[in-house]
């Protein structure tokens, strides 16, 4: 995947579990429009506000296409509007950013106890 979408969401704290339910809806909606979903991410510890949502394309024009068909999407759009109607995202922030390969997915060491 040649760019990764990195979304930032202030969330309000206190509604949690609708985020969790809209992210979860997210993980059935996107791989089936054409989005690699890396994940979604809430706060444990530390800040209790900020959440994140991480989607991989092969190219600006491939997230362009997803976009569109989010559009037309009836789950998608319904989605959409849960968040709209149940104003748990208090504001919301996108950024693309390129993977360093030789960087990517370094799984951890085995480490004497």
């Amino acid at each position: 995947m040649a760019i990764t979408c990195f979304i930032r969401y202030e969330i309000d704290p206190f509604q949690r579990d609708a985020f969790r339910r809209y992210a979860v809806a997210w993980s059935h909606i996107i791989p089936r429009l054409g989005g690699n979903l890396l994940g979604y991410f809430l706060p444990h510890e530390g800040s209790n506000y900020e959440a994140w949502g991480l989607i991989a394309f092969g190219s600006l024009a491939d997230y362009e296409a997803y976009r569109s068909r989010l559009r037309s999407d009836p789950q998608a759009v319904e989605n959409f509007a849960f968040a709209q109607r149940e104003r748990f995202i208090l504001r919301e922030e996108r950024r693309f950013t390129e993977v360093v390969p030789e960087a990517f997915q370094r799984p951890a060491a085995e480490v004497a106890a």
